[in-house]
């Protein structure tokens, strides 16, 4: 398969793109959750780029292969807290919302917000959107995985 298009085409876009990036880390997150959520919702979208960028960002963010390769299991593997079990059912109920999938319940948020500040919140929410918004690009556009910039 071969890219239609690159993704850098537009400066512009590129750094508001940026500026969103600053604003999600300066949330208080915990940046591996950060990425364990980034994780979690390219693979629920299929998206061999931001897949392959996540494990590679979590990587350098000292996250362990076990964890890593236990991400689209989270719920069967004893490895990850409870903050982050939230911020994964979190992720998964805002980017399956298609075909009907109920979105996020009161119970998914609920137990997000139980360890999560609302600014914590908005930018795991921010993140979940943006890692979407990416998802669709490279989709769309047939970007490929391991490509440089």
């Amino acid at each position: 398969m071969e890219a239609r298009m690159t993704s850098q085409s537009n400066p512009e876009v590129i750094t508001a793109i940026q500026h969103l990036y600053k604003a999600i880390h300066t949330g208080g997150v915990d940046p591996l959750v950060l990425e364990l959520v980034h994780l979690r919702a390219s693979q629920i979208n299929g998206c061999s780029p931001c897949v392959f960028a996540g494990v590679a960002s979590a990587k350098k963010q000292g996250e362990t292969d076990e964890r890593l390769h236990n991400v689209v299991t989270w719920r069967e593997t004893p490895f990850f807290t409870e903050p982050e079990r939230a911020a994964l059912a979190l992720t998964e109920a805002a980017t399956r919302i298609q075909d009907g999938a109920p979105g996020v319940t009161d119970e998914i948020w609920d137990a997000a917000a139980a360890h999560f500040d609302e600014k914590q919140l908005s930018s795991i929410i921010m993140n979940i959107a943006l890692t979407n918004f990416f998802n669709r690009i490279n989709r769309a556009t047939r970007e490929q995985a391991g490509k440089t910039w």
